[in-house]
C-alpha cells in the first residue's frame, strides 16, 4: 500500500531585537515571550530575540521593524514619544490614578488599542503593537543625596524618558533621555546627577549601586507602564490564522507570567540591595504632589498642541473615573494586613 502524503510545514523564522542589554531581566522577559510562541507553534514558527544594538540602536527599533530590517521587537511604547507625544500616555504619568494593570484594561477594553493603531497608521508605520506586562510602580530614581524637598530637584541633571521628560523639566531638572545601557556610565562620569530606570533587578544588574547609594521609592512619573511587542505588519499578516492566534495567546500568557516573575525577582533583588548597603527612602509626599501639578501643566500644553494627545487623554480619563472608583472602593488595605504580621508589634 502506498504511504499517505504528509505535508511538511516549513519553519518561519522571525528575527526580533529587544531594546535591552542581554543581562537585563527585561531581555529575559522578551525571551520568555518568544519561548511561549515557539513552544506552542512547534516547528511552524520560531522567534529569535537579539539584545539591544545587535542590529540597530535601541531607539531605532520601531523604524527598523516598520521597514522590515527586523521582523519584530520588544520595548516600551514611551520610547516613541518623539514621533507622537500621545504615545507616552501608555507609560508616563499617573494615568488618572490607574495602576499598570488598569492601564492595560483600558487599552484592551476601553479603546486604547484602537488609538495606538490609529497613531501608528498616521505615521505610516507598518507595524502591529501588542501591549503586555504591567510593570510595578517605578522608583523616583537613584541619587547621590536623598531628595528631601521639591527644591532638591531643581538643577539636577536627571535621566528619564517619555512625558516624564517634560514633567521633571517643569520641576526644574535638566533632563537627558538616555537609553538604558548608557545611564550608569553617564552617572559614573558625572554627566548626570541622578537617574531612574525601572526596578530593583534591572537597576542592580545595570550597576546603579556602584555609582549611587540612595534610591528614592514611589513616583508618579511611570506608575502605569507596560512592555510593547512589535511585529512587522506585512510579516504578521502573512502568517496563517492559527499562528496569529498563537501569538495573541502567547502575549496574554507572557503578560501574566511576567507579572508573577517580577514579584519573585524584584523582591529578592530589593533585599539584596539593602544588604549591599543601599539606602532606600520613600519619596516625600510634597515631591509627589509637585509631580502631579507638573503633570497637569504638561498634559494641558500637549493636548492643546496635539489633537490625538487630547483624544487619548479623554479616553483614559473616562475609563479611569469608572474603573478607579470601583478599584478604590472594593480593594482592601493590604498594608494593614502586612503590618499586622510583619510590622511593629507583629504577631509571633
Amino acid at each position: 500500500m502506498a504511504a499517505p502524503a504528509v505535508s511538511q510545514a516549513q519553519t518561519t523564522t522571525l528575527r526580533f531585537q529587544s531594546t535591552w542589554p542581554a543581562k537585563d531581566i527585561f531581555h529575559e522577559f522578551a525571551q520568555d515571550f518568544a519561548k511561549k510562541v515557539n513552544d506552542m507553534a512547534g516547528s511552524r514558527l520560531k522567534i529569535e530575540v537579539l539584545p539591544a544594538g545587535s542590529v540597530v540602536p535601541a531607539f531605532q527599533l520601531l523604524d527598523a521593524v516598520s521597514k522590515g530590517t527586523l521582523d519584530g521587537g520588544h520595548g516600551v511604547i514611551a520610547y516613541w514619544y518623539g514621533k507622537n507625544s500621545a504615545l507616552a500616555l501608555w507609560g508616563s504619568g499617573p494615568g488618572f490614578g490607574m495602576d499598570a494593570n488598569m492601564v492595560l484594561a483600558w487599552h484592551y477594553y476601553g479603546g486604547g488599542k484602537a488609538l495606538v493603531e490609529e497613531i501608528y497608521k498616521s505615521l505610516n508605520l507598518d507595524v502591529v503593537s501588542y501591549l503586555y506586562g504591567p510593570m510595578p510602580t517605578q522608583p523616583l530614581g537613584w541619587f547621590k543625596k536623598p531628595v528631601a524637598k521639591v527644591e532638591d530637584m531643581k538643577g539636577l541633571k536627571f535621566r528619564t524618558v517619555g512625558l516624564a521628560v517634560d514633567v521633571f523639566t517643569d520641576m526644574g531638572a535638566a533632563v537627558n533621555p538616555l537609553p538604558g545601557g548608557e545611564i550608569v556610565p553617564a552617572l559614573d562620569r558625572g554627566l548626570i546627577d541622578a537617574a531612574e530606570f525601572n526596578n530593583a533587578s534591572s537597576d542592580r544588574v545595570l550597576g546603579f549601586p556602584d555609582v549611587a547609594k540612595n534610591c528614592m521609592l514611589q513616583s508618579f512619573h511611570q506608575s502605569g507602564e507596560q512592555f510593547e511587542i512589535l511585529f512587522n505588519k506585512t510579516k504578521l499578516d502573512a502568517l496563517p490564522t492559527e499562528l496569529k492566534s498563537v501569538i495573541d495567546y502567547a502575549v496574554q500568557a507572557a503578560s501574566a507570567d511576567m507579572s508573577w516573575k517580577a514579584v519573585e525577582r524584584y523582591s529578592k533583588d530589593y533585599e539584596a540591595l539593602k544588604q549591599q548597603g543601599i539606602k532606600f527612602y520613600k519619596t516625600p509626599d510634597a515631591v509627589l504632589r509637585a509631580q502631579l501639578a507638573s503633570w497637569d501643566k504638561t498634559v494641558e500644553k500637549k493636548a492643546s498642541e496635539n489633537p490625538m494627545f487630547k483624544k487619548v487623554l479623554d479616553s483614559q480619563r473616562a475609563f479611569a473615573q469608572r474603573a478607579g472608583q470601583w478599584q478604590n472602593d472594593y480593594s482592601v488595605d493590604f498594608k494593614m494586613a502586612f503590618n499586622h504580621y510583619f510590622g511593629r508589634g507583629k504577631k509571633t
